[in-house]
Formats: C-alpha cells, sequence, structure tokens
C-alpha cells in the first residue's frame, strides 16, 4: 500500500473508532481503488443492468438492485462467493422488513469480477480490523439504483431510521443524475447526530459502526421536473461469519 492509501485507511479508522462514522473523500477512494475515468464508468455501467426490487415498490418507492453473498478472510482479498440465497435482517435492525426472507436478482459475474469492485472490498476489510478480527467476513453486497421522477420522490431507506444488523456498514456513491436531495445522516441509539452529509461526488464512500449508529437516507427527487433522478450505491457490509 503506498504511503497516502495507507494514511487514508488509518484516518478512517481513528474516525470510526472515536466517532463512529466518517466519511471518505473520493480523491482518497480513487487512490486506492486505482480507478481512472474510464475504470469508473465501466463500474459504474454494472447500475444499468440492475433489476427491479418488488419490496421497496410495496413501501412506494422504485428501486432497483442485485444482491450478494461472499465469505473474506481478513488481509487476503480473497472474495469466494456463497450460495445465492434470500437476504434476512432481524426486526432489531430493520423493522419495515423484519425476518422477512427477501430475494433478488444475483451479481452478475461481470459485476463480482470488476477490479474496481474488488478493490472496494479490500478496502473496508482494511477499514474494519478496527472494529472487529474474525477468522473470516461474511460480505453482503448491494448496488442500488433509487429512481425519482416528477410524479414522485425516490426513498433510499424507505424502512427509515435503522441498523443493517452488521459490523461494517458502508455506502459508496457511483453515480447521482439529475437528483437532488438524498442526504445521509448518522445517528446514536438516543438519536444524538453524529454526521450529514450528501454524498454528491462519485467515489464518496461512507463508513459506520453499524454495531453503534443507526442511519438513513433522505428522499430524492429531480432537478429537472421532465426527466427522471437517479442516485446509484453500493452498499457493502461486513460481519464476521
Amino acid at each position: 500500500m503506498h504511503g497516502d492509501t495507507y494514511s487514508a485507511v488509518a484516518a478512517a479508522r481513528r474516525a470510526l473508532v472515536s466517532e463512529r462514522a466518517y466519511v471518505m473523500p473520493p480523491a482518497e477512494v480513487l487512490a486506492y481503488t486505482e480507478a481512472d475515468r474510464r475504470r469508473w464508468d465501466d463500474f459504474a455501467a454494472h447500475w444499468d443492468d440492475l433489476r427491479p426490487d418488488p419490496y421497496a415498490a410495496g413501501a412506494g418507492t422504485r428501486r432497483l438492485r442485485r444482491y450478494g453473498r461472499f465469505s473474506l478472510r481478513p488481509g487476503t482479498g480473497e472474495l469466494a462467493p456463497r450460495p445465492h440465497d434470500g437476504f434476512l435482517q432481524p426486526e432489531r435492525s430493520n423493522a419495515l422488513h423484519a425476518d422477512t426472507d427477501r430475494h433478488f436478482a444475483p451479481l452478475t459475474g461481470g459485476f463480482t469480477a470488476d477490479p474496481v469492485f474488488r478493490a472496494v472490498v479490500r478496502l473496508l476489510d482494511e477499514v474494519a480490523g478496527c472494529l472487529d478480527g474474525p477468522a473470516e467476513w461474511t460480505v453482503h453486497v448491494h448496488p442500488f439504483r433509487v429512481v425519482a421522477d416528477g410524479g414522485s420522490d425516490g426513498r433510499p431507506t424507505p424502512e427509515g431510521r435503522h441498523r443493517d444488523g452488521v459490523t461494517l456498514v458502508s455506502s459508496l456513491l457511483v453515480s447521482r443524475r439529475n437528483a437532488a436531495g438524498g442526504g445521509s445522516a448518522v445517528f446514536l441509539p438516543d438519536g444524538t447526530e453524529l454526521l450529514t452529509a450528501t454524498l454528491t461526488e462519485p467515489g464518496t464512500l461512507l463508513l459506520g459502526d453499524d454495531r453503534r449508529v443507526l442511519h438513513e437516507v433522505s428522499a430524492v427527487h429531480p432537478v429537472d421536473g421532465s426527466a427522471p433522478a437517479y442516485r446509484d450505491v453500493l452498499v457493502t457490509t461486513l460481519t464476521p461469519a
């Protein structure tokens, strides 16, 4: 690891321990992933191949997504795919979909092989070491697109303020088009606001110690009402296997 990227990881680890949440600037994320404009555009193109989320539609928002689950040995960057299965969150973390076994389209082979995705997971692995040191991580991967048009706002978190029931939760902004809103906020369980940030520049990475904080994202709406708004993010979580 180069000195600059080592410093970026160290700063993120210190902030997670002391503040429980941190926004890593896009310049640091892009340097770590070695993503130039062409490579990032190739990575972002995967979001054009997502599938509708029927559970979000039932809550009144238009969201596209895929889902995958992996095993990861800390410090190796070696992702081992687990069999595709439903995604289950307990009531204590997500009341909207409490104990609902939700099924989503699997990640594509192109996505899982993408060098930017692989580098993002390595980065998260390095950061997560300040929170726990398991023999193996379970990695949940959720590429999301929230869509809003002139008739309705898009709700990135229709469940409201919540936990994901993991150790490290991350949200990487991949792209925004014609979108206003979508502000992220992180809270202590007692409601104290720790951090607010609107992820506007691709490559911005929001990190949180999910064991100790809750998070939510405000609604997205179009800047130009004659065209839809898109907010593309990659939510990746790590928790001990």
